[in-house]
């Protein structure tokens, strides 16, 4: 008689060397049935992961709210606002004609697309100006390279640079230290330096900034959380987003965060991006965002970027404008915070 067992592979996190754990699984109730992976004794031998997509996890229980739980308006004529604000933005300190923005987050969490999609906006058309890969476990991120967001028809640069990285936990050979983050952040490390874990950024470094500017160092760090598998991730990983907003909140440096990849857990969503603030799922999941990164809400925002689309969407556009609006207010609190108050001459 053959005796059956239920399991699940689950990937522990950690800078640069993910570990694997088994545990007991449990099934996950959709639609009122029972979706779960049984294995017989004789297949114990090879435990394959299974992954349940969030699309269907969620389908089961969605529900939209009456009315938007965050005030956006979803026009052309919001998006050529944006569009304008972004563009005309300028760092409040003279020292800084841009600011830099360091994308954070997990394999495939949405980095370079999110950069892609930010600069199609502006080119009128979809375009991958980050080169995005298609490797399930590794980064195809593998060094620091920054990105200009230019304005409209090429006209010039707005006053936004994104610097993409490669994502957290790749392996024991690609992954990404802590004192590597914390050295890009500083400024220390050069553009276009390719990351190693058994060779961490030093002095001994090619081109190696050793008394970085205000110009090169990290404004505002971005975290970037794939909503899709938020229910998924191992608790390590919460942890680790954890210590990395002490350490980063030690330089002086704000964080927000970017829920990617929403339209995967929201049918209604995923035909039309305007109903991302009336989605239950959503919003529920921005909260457990929250938990994972320690973090409020409200430094939370959900993104939807471009994929296989050929065509923009102005929905989608605006969506994609405000949370780089929500990036460069924290930015700016950067250079707020390094800029000398200025006092009231003392009267004769």
């Amino acid at each position: 008689m053959e005796t059956k067992t239920e399991e699940k592979t689950n990937f522990g996190f950690s800078f640069g060397r993910p570990t694997s754990t088994t545990t007991s699984i449990s099934s996950f109730t959709i639609g009122g049935s029972n979706l779960h992976k049984t294995t017989n004794a004789a297949e114990k031998k090879e435990k394959v992961p299974v992954e349940i997509p969030a699309c269907l996890v969620f389908s089961g229980f969605q529900s939209n709210l009456d009315s938007q739980w965050r005030d956006i308006q979803w026009t052309a004529e919001r998006k050529e606002t944006l569009m304008k604000t972004v563009s005309s933005y300028r760092p409040s300190c003279k020292e800084v004609t841009q600011a830099r923005v360091l994308l954070l987050g997990p394999v495939h969490s949405g980095k370079s697309s999110f950069i892609s999609s930010v600069q199609s906006v502006f080119n009128g058309r979809v375009t991958n100006r980050a080169m995005v890969g298609s490797s399930i476990s590794t980064s195809f991120t593998k060094k620091l390279q920054s990105f200009s967001i230019r304005t409209q028809k090429g006209e010039g640069d707005t006053g936004l640079v994104l610097c993409d990285i490669m994502g957290l936990g790749d392996g024991e050979m690609t992954g990404l230290t802590l004192h590597d983050i914390l050295s890009v952040i500083k400024g220390h490390v050069p553009e276009g330096h390719k990351f190693s874990p058994d060779q961490p950024v030093g002095a001994g470094t090619a081109g190696y900034v050793k008394t970085p500017s205000l110009k090169d160092k990290i404004h505002c760090v971005a975290f970037m959380v794939d909503a899709s598998k938020i229910s998924f991730h191992h608790k390590g990983l919460g942890s680790t987003f954890r210590q990395l907003r002490e350490h980063i909140s030690d330089l002086g440096v704000h964080q927000v965060a970017l829920l990617t990849h929403v339209e995967q857990l929201c049918q209604g969503t995923a035909k039309d991006v305007s109903q991302v603030y009336k989605s239950l799922s959503i919003k529920e999941t921005m909260s457990k965002a929250a938990a994972l990164l320690g973090m409020s809400t409200s430094s939370i925002v959900p993104v939807k970027n471009y994929s296989s689309e050929l065509d923009l969407d102005v929905n989608t556009d605006v969506l994609l404008l405000s949370a780089v609006d929500h990036i460069l207010q924290y930015a700016n609190l950067f250079f707020q915070d390094c800029t000398p108050q200025y006092r009231m001459p003392l009267s004769l």
